[in-house]
């Protein structure tokens, strides 16, 4: 399958799955974790001091914390994971029709998943390991990985801090890796070190320039 095509089929995917809620009971706390175990159906999932585990082949609408991480098994699904003081891992074969966003902590998503939405944070690094992303990846403060054979079509975009926003000591690391593809513009509004390998394509590059690299890795930093 073609990757125009493939990127279809993920749009179809989308706009079906995002007309019906999955059903399953809402889970609502002030202080405290929810768990949803493997292979159960929830609905939305919705804490203010607490992590949030979903496990194996689980289903979920959305998924929202402030002070915690959220933790996804492989297989399951859901509509949008957002936290705010956390970060976010997803294990293999994700399948997400709206976005992922943290303001301070981390996102990773393995290999296979699907992702709707944009992929954002601040603080915090961003990676995807054979991810297909109907979106962009915003961020401000971070390294962002495009991992091997994962598809952006949204572009990257740096966004200049205002206020008093305290950088990290040194640039971010920008990698985009063997047969990877970013299909949107690649927009830099700090300095940050752009790695793309020989085999992968990207948009019009701007803030930036692209240091190529052959091997599984980047040179040593």
């Amino acid at each position: 399958m073609t990757r125009t095509r493939l990127s279809l089929c993920l749009s179809v995917f989308i706009a079906l799955s995002s007309s019906a809620a999955f059903a399953g009971d809402d889970v609502s706390k002030v202080n405290g974790s929810i768990t949803v175990e493997d292979g159960q159906t929830r609905g939305d999932l919705d804490t203010v001091n607490g992590s949030i585990r979903i496990g194996d082949n689980a289903a979920v609408d959305e998924a929202k914390t402030v002070n915690g991480s959220i933790n996804v098994g492989s297989g399951s699904r859901a509509k949008r994971l957002e936290t705010v003081n956390g970060s976010i891992r997803a294990g293999t074969k994700l399948t997400a029709s709206g976005g992922l966003e943290t303001v301070n902590g981390g996102i990773f998503v393995d290999r296979g998943g699907r992702l709707g939405g944009d992929v954002s944070t601040v603080n915090g690094s961003i990676g995807l390991v054979a991810t297909e992303l109907n979106g962009g990846i915003d961020t401000v403060n971070g390294d962002v990985t495009v991992g091997i054979d994962s598809h952006v079509t949204g572009g990257i975009k740096y966004t200049k801090p205002t206020g008093n926003f305290t950088f990290q000591k040194r640039d971010p690391i920008v990698i985009v890796g063997p047969n990877a593809r970013v299909d949107g513009p690649l927009v830099f509004e700090r300095s940050v070190k752009l790695y793309v390998h020989s085999s992968a394509k990207t948009g019009a590059i701007r803030g930036a320039t692209a240091i190529a690299f052959t091997g599984a890795t980047p040179p040593a930093q």
